[in-house]
């Protein structure tokens, strides 16, 4: 029975988690289209041919959330978790301009479940929560992430 509930709790947590890509093509969000630029030694991050960020990277890598099945949004990329050298970076384009939040802790980011206020994300020194600019280490709870 102990067996069967980690099968199901994990499966929970793989359906929640979204795969990492490395795509820099246009990709459509709530605010207009992103796009991934490389400038010399860092990428610029631009919406509607806009820069709105630029950040160091020696390649890209992002975790994305898309929208909703049932929402005007499905389809698109409402958050995006980008993977720099100082550490992870949080678009939210559910808003305009979009919502920039860096964690200024370097890790590397393994895997990212999305939480309508917040994301948890594995990283190199385990578990962490991303929630309004705040970057917090879990401890073990009870708390089941969907």
């Amino acid at each position: 029975m102990k067996r069967l509930l980690l099968a199901a709790l994990a499966a929970s947590f793989a359906i929640c988690a979204h795969a990492q890509s490395n795509a820099s093509d246009s990709l459509v969000t709530p605010s207009g289209t992103l796009q991934f630029v490389r400038d010399d030694h860092d990428f610029v991050a631009m919406l509607d041919k806009e820069i709105f960020d630029r950040f160091d990277a020696k390649t890209l890598t992002h975790f994305d959330e898309a929208g909703q099945q049932n929402s005007q949004e499905r389809g698109t990329i409402t958050r995006m978790l980008v993977q720099t050298a100082y550490g992870p970076v949080l678009y939210d384009f559910r808003r305009r301009p979009p919502l920039v939040q860096r964690s200024n802790v370097r890790m590397t980011v393994r895997r990212v479940y999305w939480q309508p206020d917040e994301v948890v994300m594995q990283g190199s020194e385990g578990w962490f929560r991303f929630k309004n600019g705040t970057l917090t280490k879990l401890q073990s709870s009870t708390t089941t992430y969907h």
